[in-house]
């Protein structure tokens, strides 16, 4: 099979697309004919040692595919060569022609649903349910503030919070990042390379400040969403692609709210019934048509390392896909 390798930790320009053997399904695993595999912040992170996972090079980037299963494992009865999956490889393997996914972990894909649309939900659209419904408790009519709302997981934010019935207010750096968040059901933007994210938060609120804050940027930004926050609002700690933040903690208390970490890896670790609660509902809104998650770029493995510098520098609005 073809493959994506990272040889020695560096920039995604060093990627090199070379033959490795196919894989074999050892027990419980599934071997599957990858058509999609998404671009991740984390994938671009490992890519320099970065990450809190660590991958020894060599190895093959990507934690998830979308595909059609290619042959079965000792003890899997549940599955059958040709059936349409979805599923996790841990955070590396998905960026090849072939990749073992774990039976267990694994989601039947309605033929309705692309292999493209439906790659990344764990990771983008299952932090983003797990966080505003588990974490956030984010109810109908409440205002949501989602910072970095043009990227994979905070788009994802904006659909599933306009879903759940909020009022969401999308901030992003690009005019057009908000075109896109407007396109995918956010009701107000914010560009914070021309705006003060604070003021303007609170003047879209009537001064009340925002029921919940989503942060995927971290950074200088989180402190001005602090600030904008509302009466017990509760502040989601989600991602720092704009590096991590200190926080007066005194604005907790001014404001009676809380600072609540989205880790959704760790969940479906920890408690993995809840992950396949939060994974079989999102497959049912898309193959419902409830939910249609946007594909902003597709890539070949040749590719791979311009649609990880793509997510490196910031510049992708939506999901970024590799289709071997």
């Amino acid at each position: 099979m073809k493959a994506v390798v990272c040889n020695a930790f560096g920039p995604p320009e060093h990627l090199t697309v070379e033959e490795r053997p196919d894989p074999e399904p050892g027990e419980g695993q599934l071997l599957v004919e990858v058509k999609a595999a998404p671009v991740t912040f984390p994938d671009t992170l490992m890519l320099e040692d970065k990450y809190q996972f660590k991958a020894p090079p060599p190895y093959i980037p990507g934690g998830e595919v979308a595909g059609i299963v290619a042959a079965v494992g000792e003890g899997v009865v549940e599955w059958a060569v040709g059936d349409r999956v979805v599923g996790g490889l841990g955070v590396t393997g998905a960026f090849a022609q072939l990749a073992l996914v774990h039976a267990a972990g694994a989601r039947r894909l309605p033929d309705n649903v692309g292999f493209g649309e439906a790659t990344g939900l764990n990771y983008a659209y299952g932090t983003s349910l797990y966080g505003l419904k588990y974490r956030g408790d984010l109810q109908e009519g409440e205002t949501m503030l989602v910072l970095g709302a043009g990227g994979n997981v905070g788009l994802s934010a904006v659909e599933l919070g306009k879903i759940m019935g909020a009022r969401v207010i999308a901030a992003a750096s690009t005019e057009e990042k908000l075109d896109l968040c407007r396109e995918r059901g956010a009701d107000e933007t914010i560009n914070y390379a021309t705006e003060n994210l604070k003021e303007r938060a609170k003047e879209l609120t009537g001064g009340q400040g925002v029921d919940v804050v989503y942060d995927c940027v971290g950074g200088d930004y989180a402190e001005q969403a602090l600030r904008a926050i509302a009466w017990e609002g509760r502040f989601l700690v989600v991602g720092f692609t704009a590096g991590i933040p200190s926080l007066p903690l005194n604005l907790t208390l001014l404001k009676s709210c809380q600072v609540v970490g989205v880790f959704y890896g760790a969940m479906t670790a920890r408690e993995p019934e809840k992950g396949a609660a939060v994974t079989n509902e999102l497959v049912e809104m898309t193959a419902s048509g409830k939910l249609a998650p946007h594909v902003a770029g597709r890539y070949s493995l040749d590719d791979a390392g311009v649609a990880m510098r793509a997510m490196m520098d910031r510049k992708a609005a939506g999901k970024l896909i590799i289709e071997p």
